[in-house]
């Protein structure tokens, strides 16, 4: 007797296949009032140019340099990196106590010159651009010596942190390897050694089969709720051909990708009718010139708002003690932003 629409309607838990950990869900919770604290709406509509801002095509950031009059993407060496690649190489060891020091370089990506389109309002020519620039960045930065990772994210909205409103993304190369991409590359590799497949190609082709996480598909690549998001609207674009790295795309394949991307965001922001808030990276194999087939590169988006465009989820208390806990099922999730 098949017991899953009972399970999946009560409390329990569900396993993540690429970090090996655990998340509670709660969908009984959906139906408790709200009397916490709510965000705010940004109302006012950005213009396409702000003589203020540090981001802005020809105007002067705060260290004194000034962008040129870019026409498209713009990429620059972030004026307060938190890594720094001219370190002498130290460790500190010291009974339990351990550090070393961490080379690295970061940059900043400005998607266009335009102050008020984000990614859901660029035309998909545009954000191709973006990707295309994200390429040509881990060629030359996976190139370095010092370089073995290379994360790529965008943080959009006020809500998670964006210090400035004019779309941008980050880059970061580094020497190590980060404990999430590191989880991710453990259960990837043990599954490789077993099946001599991809994790992240079998499971796609289950979802696909299920469809009930299924958010929209193109012919190169699948949007989805994954079965263990901890987030209320988290989501995974997917290739539907497996490459190590966003460096192996076809020009076919690029685009698409960039659609994709626009896609997943226009939906975000028809959830609730606002500018939607998240935090999105790729996840991809390690720069570090070795051969990685177990690797399946994605990327992943953490949107925080939870039941309206003023509440958002926390992840506090049980989530910060245990591990991560939501109310609103997958399913549920991807239903809604299926429209």
């Amino acid at each position: 007797m098949d017991n899953t629409k009972e399970l999946f309607n009560e409390s329990h838990r569900r396993y993540n296949i690429l970090t090996g950990e655990w998340v509670q869900v709660s969908p009984h919770r959906m139906k408790r009032p709200w009397q916490g604290g709510e965000e705010k709406i940004a109302s006012a509509k950005r213009p396409e140019y702000d003589p203020g801002c540090y981001l802005c095509a020809g105007n002067q950031r705060s260290t004194g340099q000034r962008n040129p009059n870019y026409e498209n993407t713009f990429v620059f060496g972030n004026d307060f990196p938190a890594l720094i690649a001219d370190l002498q190489d130290t460790t500190f060891n010291k009974g339990l106590l351990h550090a070393k020091s961490e080379r690295g370089l970061c940059k900043v990506i400005c998607y266009s010159p335009r102050h008020d389109l984000t990614i859901a309002e660029l035309p998909v020519a545009d954000i191709n651009l973006v990707v295309e620039a994200w390429i040509e960045e881990c060629h030359a930065l996976g190139a370095l010596d010092n370089v073995n990772h290379i994360q790529i994210f965008e943080n959009k909205g006020e809500t998670m942190g964006c210090s400035n409103p004019h779309p941008h993304g980050q880059i970061w190369a580094q020497e190590s390897i980060p404990v999430e991409p590191q989880k991710k590359q453990q259960h990837q590799t043990q599954y490789y050694q077993k099946h001599q497949s991809t994790l992240l190609g079998a499971y796609l082709a289950q979802e696909l089969a299920d469809g009930d996480r299924i958010i929209f598909e193109n012919d190169h690549f699948v949007a989805l709720v994954p079965f263990w998001a901890a987030w209320p609207f988290e989501a995974m674009i997917i290739p539907r051909r497996p490459m190590s790295k966003i460096t192996e795309l076809t020009a076919e394949e690029q685009l698409a990708f960039a659609a994709s991307y626009k896609e997943l965001a226009i939906r975000y922001d028809k959830l609730f009718a606002v500018s939607f808030p998240y935090s999105a990276g790729i996840h991809q194999a390690p720069f570090d010139g070795k051969s990685h087939p177990e690797w399946h590169w994605h990327m992943v988006f953490y949107p925080p708002l939870l039941r309206s465009a003023t509440v958002k989820k926390f992840m506090v208390g049980y989530e910060m003690m245990a591990n991560p806990q939501r109310d609103l099922t997958a399913e549920q999730a991807a239903s809604r932003l299926r429209y």
